[in-house]
Parts: structure tokens; sequence; C-alpha cells
């Protein structure tokens, strides 16, 4: 027996042993790319007469988590890119001057609008300096086009096609199938523009909800449009005649548009680069990656001890511990008050992209950035949204930057409830219960709710909502009728939060840093970035497992409101009510 059992455990400290070293195996590797990377991209090593080649064909988000790179190196997963780190690699070729120009593929683009006008500010800024921008695409979709249309000129392939058709969201409904089905959501709220639950109650978009969509899109394609018509000196008017008629998805159509300069294939497109520069066409084009750029200029100040911190609040707002890509009440206070403590970071920029969630924990991470803004200046910037819960938590700052074409407001709260009684009825299953109290069953989604229990959350809800107001209404100094005004669950874009005041001003994640730097005095600082969390190692396993990729995978393919409603029709194990300040719909712009 004791022979079985040293066997048994010294196989299982050989598999133990044997998958560390696969996993450190691959770090290795994973280290020894970064170091190559970084030598063949050093100042050195980058050639007179280079390009800095812009491939945008990987998601981009505001912060990469670092426990990708276990996902990426094993293949689990693929790459993402930061956005900053494109925005610096642009201005580091700006004044690089072996950078000749910046050759852009934005055919396909992963990311949302704000950061889409971030990264046009930023060629648009390069364009300053003299230097061209060429964009070659084997087709545009609107947004990918957008940003190829700060290019002093865009080649399309002669068999391509372009996107430009206005703006469109759509919404879908579930009334008919809880009525068939008997899965139904049962719905509590308070704001008429509140209508991340109205998928649940009706089959069609309500009058209030089509006027804050329509007003939504129609704010954002006149941004976009204005800047379009700025670079390509053509009418808003035109362009909107253009886009009503589809009168440029072919490339010949928009060239006479005036959208596109030219048809090309690839290798023409490649020879004509060549000759801007003037090497001969039997030489090799140097392109330079965003990486090149980037591994070769150290971000850290050497001898700069003043910093400010960037805390990313990235993702839905839930309770429970949190990560880089979800915000937890444990990992955001945690961060938050480390950067507080913290002697040499001067200033905190609360950097937010998020649609909201949980009404109780954006209440504990906006006390937490109180505190903080007692003893350091907090500025917010926001990304593609900072709704409901995420301008819960950004409304208090000292100072607030959005982009135009941010997504914010939707002051409101709302509770949805899965409910499966019309299916065990119609199946056959009935749930008995037996109480001491009238009202002691609570929720049970195998009953409907009971007046007592509705009227509870009822009055939750109502207590959440004056409460987000009177948040609302000190940090942005209105008076509680103003933003009742502005509030009731409706989003606006940044442009049309800076009209009614909810924000300060409009500007990227850059004009935020300077802002912060003035109000803490600092001329010169290094910058320092929150959540810092660890990838343990049952996170690691579960990393490795291609299963879990896959799912993730398919549920991304499914409608937003399905996934809602699957989420949404989960019993969680910790019952926590699910009193939400959350964007009031799926925003699915087309």
């Amino acid at each position: 027996m004791n022979f079985l059992r040293t066997f048994l455990a010294s196989l299982l400290g050989t598999i133990v042993a044997f998958v560390i070293g696969i996993i450190l195996f691959f770090m290795i590797i994973a280290s020894v790319v970064s170091f190559v990377d970084s030598e063949e991209g050093s100042p050195a090593l980058i050639k007179e007469n280079s390009i800095l080649a812009l491939k945008l064909d990987l998601p981009i988000m505001d912060n990469v988590p670092e426990s990708e790179q276990f996902q990426i190196s094993f293949g689990f997963d693929e790459e993402n890119i930061k956005l900053m780190d494109l925005v610096n690699a642009i201005d580091l070729a700006k004044n690089n001057e072996k950078i000749e120009g910046i050759h852009l593929r934005s055919d396909y683009l992963m990311a949302g609008w704000s950061q889409t006008k971030t990264l046009r500010d930023a060629l648009l800024s390069f364009k300053e300096s003299g230097k061209f921008i060429s964009a070659y695409g084997d087709f545009f979709t609107q947004k990918g086009y957008y940003l190829a249309s700060a290019a002093d000129s865009l080649f399309i392939n002669p068999n391509g096609n372009l996107e430009f058709k206005g703006l469109a969201s759509e919404v879908l409904y579930f009334k008919d199938f809880e009525d068939e089905y008997g899965f139904k959501m049962e719905v509590i709220r308070h704001g008429k523009y509140k209508s991340a639950v109205e998928p649940y109650l009706s089959n069609e978009m309500s009058d209030d909800n089509r006027e804050q969509i329509g007003s939504l899109i129609s704010s954002l394609w006149n941004n976009i449009v204005t800047e379009i018509a700025q670079e390509r000196k053509i009418s808003t008017e035109k362009l909107d005649s253009i886009a009503s008629e589809l009168q440029a998805n072919l490339p010949e159509d928009a060239i006479k548009s005036g959208l596109i300069d030219q048809t090309s294939y690839k290798t023409d497109y490649i020879n004509n680069l060549k000759n801007k520069i003037g090497i001969e066409y039997s030489e090799d084009l140097n392109l330079v990656s965003y990486r090149n750029l980037l591994s070769g200029n150290a971000a850290h100040k050497k001898g700069v001890r003043d910093k400010i911190a960037i805390i990313y609040a990235q993702g839905p707002i839930l309770f429970g511990e949190g990560s880089e890509t979800q915000i937890g009440d444990e990992v955001f206070v945690d961060a938050i008050e480390e950067a507080t403590k913290s002697k040499r970071i001067k200033a905190i920029v609360l950097r937010v992209n998020s649609p909201g969630g949980s009404a109780l924990t954006s209440d504990i991470l906006w006390k937490a950035l109180q505190e903080a803004k007692k003893k350091k200046p907090l500025v917010v910037s926001m990304g593609d949204v900072a709704a409901s819960g995420g301008y819960y938590i950004a409304c208090g700052a000292d100072k607030i930057f959005a982009d135009p074409m941010t997504v914010t407001g939707s002051i409101g709260v709302f509770a949805t409830l899965p409910n499966f009684k019309g299916f065990t009825d119609h199946v056959g299953i009935n749930a008995e219960h037996v109480l001491t109290h009238k009202n002691a069953m609570g929720y049970s989604p195998f009953e409907s709710l009971s007046e007592g229990f509705q009227k509870s959350v009822r009055k939750n809800i109502e207590q959440i909502y004056m409460t987000f107001k009177e948040r609302v209404s000190e940090g942005r100094g209105l008076s509680m009728s103003a933003v009742e005004e502005i509030a009731q669950g409706r989003v606006w874009t940044g442009v049309q939060a800076k009209e009614n005041g909810l924000i300060d001003e409009l500007g990227g994640l850059n004009e935020a840093l300077k802002a912060a730097a003035e109000m803490a005095e600092i001329e010169s600082y290094n910058l320092t970035s929150y959540p810092k969390v660890e990838t343990d190692i049952d996170e690691i396993f579960g990393l490795m497992n291609p299963l879990g990729s896959v799912k993730n995978k398919i549920k991304s393919t499914l409608p937003s409101e399905l996934k809602n409603f699957l989420e949404a029709s989960k019993i969680q194990e910790k019952q926590i009510p699910r009193i939400q300040a959350e964007i009031p719909f799926s925003l699915d712009i087309k």
C-alpha cells in the first residue's frame, strides 16, 4: 500500500512539474521573441527612407490584459492592440527623420468610434509635419474609411468595394419568444429612456427609445461626415446624398464621388510608395511596424520621479473581485487606494470604457474615487462608452473629458429577474413553498413576482436613482431639476454631453493627462497603469483550455440582446439583487 501511495505521489509530482515546465518554456520563448523584436526595432536599425506600416486588422483595446499574453503564446486567442501604443507610435514617427510617411491599412477596423477618432486625430497631427499618409484597402468598411479619409491619398482594389451608407442601430425584441416558450424577464425600471429592458416588454420600439437612438446616431454621423468633408473637400450635403443613394459602393463610383483617389492592385500601390520616397522598384520597401518604433524608444523618462496613474475602468461593472476587463469592487478599490497612497503618483486619470452594470459596485467605486480626489487631482477620460454606472463613477471627478463620439449619460436604474414559470407550467413542473411570513420567499424564478417583492425592489430602485442624481448634481454643479431633464436613462454623445453639462471638455486621453499634470503642477512625469492583476496558476490552466476560447468565440457571434438574455437567465450562486445602472439599450451601430 505504501509503495502504491509513493508511486502515485511521484507520478502526480512528475505531471505537475511537466506542466509547469511547459508553461515556463513558453514564457521564456515569449521573452526571447520580445527581446528580438526590441533589437530589430532599435533606432539604429530603422533605415533611411522607411515608412510606418499600420495594418489595423486586430482588435484595438484601451488596455490589453497581461493575462492575454498567455493565451496568445499558447495560440488560444488572437492578439490585441493597445490604443495608446498606436497613438504613441504615430507621434514617434512624426518626429523620426528616417520615417518618410505612413502606409495605412484600415479595411476592416476593429475599434470603437471614439477609438477611431483618437487614431484619426493622431494621423492628422502626423500630417502637420509635412510627411505623407497613403491608405490602401481591398475594401473599406464605413469605420475603416472614416479613418482612412485622414490620408493624403486613398487607393482601393479595382474589384473591391466601399461601405458608405450612414448609420443604423438594430435592436432585437423578445416578447413573442417569451410568451411562446415561457421564459421571460421580470422587469422593474425607472426612467422613460431606460430601455435596456424594453426588448423583454414589447415587440416593437417605443417612441422614446426611437427618439434617443435617432438623436444619438445623428450626432455621431454629423461628426463623421463633417470631418470627412474637411479632408476630402466635399460638402456635407453631397456626402449625405452619396450615403443616401449608395453612390460610392463600387470603386469607379467612389472615385467619381471624390471619396477615393485611385484604383490599384497592391503591387502597383507598393510601387507607388517606392516612387514617393525615391527608391527603385527593384529595391525593397522599408516598412516599420508600430512595435518597432515603440521598442526602440523607451516610454520611461530616466531621472523623473513624478508619476500620473491611469486607472483603466474597462468592461462591465460587476459585484465581486474584478479584472482588467471587468470592473469589480475589490480589484478597483485596491487600485484606487494604492494610487492614492503612492507618494510618487501626483494625479490620477480614470479612463472609462464601460456600459455600466451593478449599481452597488458603482457607488462603492464612486466613494473610493471621492476619497482619492481629496488628496490628488482626479481627471476622467471617457472612451467609446461611459454610460450609466460608467458615468456614475466618473461624475465626481475634478474634470471630465470625452471624445465627441463617446456615448455617455444614461442616468437611470433598473432590475431584471429571469422567470421560468410559463415554461415549468407547460412541462408539468410545479414549485410549492412553505413560508413563515407572506414575503419570506422573496424572489423565485419559478413563481410570478409577489406584490410585496415588487414594491420592495421598486423602492430600492427609486432610492438608487435619487442617489445617482445627487451624485451628478454635486459633481457637476447642476440643480436636481437640471439633472432630471438630462437623466431618465437617456444617452448622449460627447458633443451633446458638453452642451448639457455632463462633461467639461472634448478631448482624448492625452488631453486628460495634460490637464492632470497642470492640476498637479508637474511638467515632466512618467505613467503607471492600474489595475495590476497578477495571473495565478488557476488562471494559467484556465487559459490553456482551448474549449473555453471556442466557447467565447461562439458566444461573441450571438446578437448582443440574446447574449444579455442568456446571461440574465443564469441563476446566480450569490443571490445579489440585479439592480443595474447600465446603458439603456445594446448599442449596435452599423
